[in-house]
């Protein structure tokens, strides 16, 4: 079992910058690939990047590619999401989970966090 817990979401105008992090529990964490999605209102909750377990090999959604950065850090059990140049269509609850596959699609990922609001303002 594996608990996730997401922070560092807010409130940022466009163009600005957010690091999100994912805190996850269990000495197992390095076994796991870990992925970043978001949902926005009233829409599917989307693939945003995925990171290895050594952290080695990364994949973004073209919609992302170039101004996000997923990173982990396996001795304190986190994994990253930089965020820059952000766009109001960014604005969503953003998830991290964890899984065995490096795939988007979120059907795949075994343990979920409970998310975090991102709101992009113009």
């Amino acid at each position: 079992q594996v608990q996730l817990v997401e922070s560092g979401g807010g409130l940022v105008q466009a163009v600005g910058s957010l690091r999100l992090s994912c805190a996850a529990s269990g000495r197992t964490f390095k076994s796991f690939v870990m992925g970043w999605f978001r949902q926005g209102s009233g829409k599917e909750r989307d693939f945003v990047a995925v990171i290895s377990g050594s952290g080695d090999s990364t994949y973004y959604a073209n919609s992302v590619k170039g101004r996000f950065a997923i990173s982990r850090d396996n001795a304190k059990n986190t994994v990253y999401l930089q965020m820059n140049s952000l766009k109001p269509e960014d604005t969503a609850v953003y998830y991290c989970a964890a899984g065995m596959h490096p795939v988007s699609e979120s059907r795949l990922y075994d343990f979920w966090g409970q998310g975090t609001q991102v709101t992009v303002s113009s």
